[in-house]
């Protein structure tokens, strides 16, 4: 094996690859003569495949210690093997809501490095529906490729004392860099919303309702047309979920739905909605709905931080902890309840490196001392995007340091279950490479592969 190569690094050079290749193919400027340079079950790898990647890797820069064209094939083998395993499970469900989010994603991508979508349109000489028609299978393929791996770790884990003997044998280097750490409360007060105000968007959203049962809209237009809702983009459409995954409100309204029958108007924690039911599927359904929020007044947002403010002060002059004032004040559900303690969605334990955290936190933090509360600040709440306002309270720094069990076993924890999951994928991967027909050319027999098996 190659050791300068990772399992990780080869399947995350398999994503890049099957993102990209349509733009390779379309940008290529020496036209190759085909020719079939590996089998693997029923699929077959192209030479004009690796030849484009490698030109395009070339020019961006990409460099290898080792064979790249090599490299580049291998990243394909494994890639054809993980898709055709998925295409054989039946729990394995690619919508096309997915792929169309994913490919919305990637064009998204794209416009933030070229700058705009002509420019994209420049670069692949393609318009945008013939980049998204040639980007349908690649999501496709991708998103069969990501849940055939989540399936194959999905029942790994790891132990304490499997962790306490992965710390005690790792080298002096192989111990990780722990980034300075903060552990922070908040309390958030969202603005009132004036009554007028809401009853000018429930009643827009009446007279969509009204535009599809009466004059013949289409839902799924006016969802592009007037959402704010992320999923705007595809009409509206969010795909199969369950209750849990759903506002309790939302739920309500949209598993009381038959046929395409469209709802009432509403209210949830992320503003109002109508809701088009599209499909159910036992206790899933898959429904499309217009989302609208409310316009904060800027005197309900100066009524928010002046509030905010007094109550900040008066925890500065210990008459209410930080802990009761959160608990009876703070709107923010995930929180409150707990002091105002953030937990950090990644890792569940309460403690964020700058990075992981909210820009807008972010910036504050760093410069609060322990147990200073900082001054009220506005910021977009990451779950419902409303504009909210907040005062975080520094409850503990640890500066960067060199990983131990007492204060690290949670990022440890994390680590050695990496290395458990890349070892059980590899394992994966040889076992797939004894039961699958693979033939590769003469021309790439001697390459340095990961894995020693391709050549049979």
């Amino acid at each position: 094996m190659n050791p300068k190569r990772t399992i990780k690094s080869i399947l995350a050079s398999a994503l890049l690859l099957i993102l990209l290749l349509p733009a390779y193919r379309a940008n290529a400027q020496d036209k190759v003569v085909d020719q079939i340079i590996a089998v693997v079950g029923n699929n077959i790898i192209l030479k004009s495949e690796v030849e484009e990647m490698f030109i395009q890797q070339q020019a961006q820069g990409i460099t290898s210690l080792g064979d790249m064209k090599c490299e580049i094939l291998e990243d394909f083998l494994v890639d054809k093997l993980l898709i055709a395993e998925a295409l054989l499970d039946t729990n394995i469900v690619v919508t096309d809501n997915q792929i169309n989010q994913q490919m919305d994603n990637r064009l998204q991508q794209y416009v933030a490095h070229f700058g705009s979508e002509k420019e994209v349109e420049n670069f692949f000489k393609k318009s945008i529906p013939e980049i998204k028609a040639e980007l349908r299978d690649v999501m496709r393929n991708m998103l069969l490729s990501n849940q055939m791996k989540s399936k194959i770790v999905e029942n790994v884990t790891v132990t304490p004392s499997e962790v306490r003997f992965f710390y005690r044998n790792l080298s002096e280097d192989e111990i990780p860099f722990i980034p300075p750490q903060y552990e922070y409360q908040q309390i958030t007060l969202i603005p009132e919303i004036e009554l007028e105000e809401e009853n000018r968007v429930k009643a827009q959203l009446r007279d969509l309702k009204r535009r599809v049962e009466e004059d013949g809209s289409s839902f799924a237009t006016l969802a592009v047309m007037y959402s704010e809702a992320p999923e705007s983009r595809f009409g509206g459409e969010i795909g199969y979920l369950g209750r849990a995954q759903l506002d309790p409100a939302y739920a309500a309204a949209a598993f009381n739905l038959r046929d395409n029958r469209v709802s009432n108007v509403v209210k949830s924690e992320f503003g109002f909605h109508i809701i088009q039911l599209i499909d159910r599927k036992g206790e899933r359904i898959n429904t499309r709905h217009i989302l609208m929020r409310p316009k904060v007044a800027p005197e309900a947002l100066e009524l928010a931080k002046n509030r905010l403010d007094s109550l900040a002060n008066i925890i500065r002059k210990n008459d209410l902890t930080f802990e009761n004032a959160a608990m009876l004040f703070s709107q923010d559900k995930t929180t409150r309840n707990n002091g105002g303690l953030a937990i950090n969605p990644q890792t569940l334990s309460s403690k964020f490196s700058a990075e992981e955290l909210d820009p807008d936190i972010s910036k504050i933090i760093t410069s609060l001392k322990i147990n200073e509360i900082s001054d009220p600040f506005q910021t977009i709440d990451p779950t419902t995007r409303q504009t909210v306002y907040k005062v975080i309270r520094l409850v503990s720094k640890t500066n960067g340091h060199k990983a131990n069990l007492q204060s690290d076993y949670q990022h440890l924890a994390e680590l050695y279950l990496d290395k458990k999951r890349k070892d059980v994928l590899e394992k994966w991967i040889s076992t797939q490479q004894a039961r699958t027909y693979i033939r590769i050319d003469n021309t790439y027999a001697n390459c340095n592969y990961q894995f020693e098996n391709w050549i049979k």
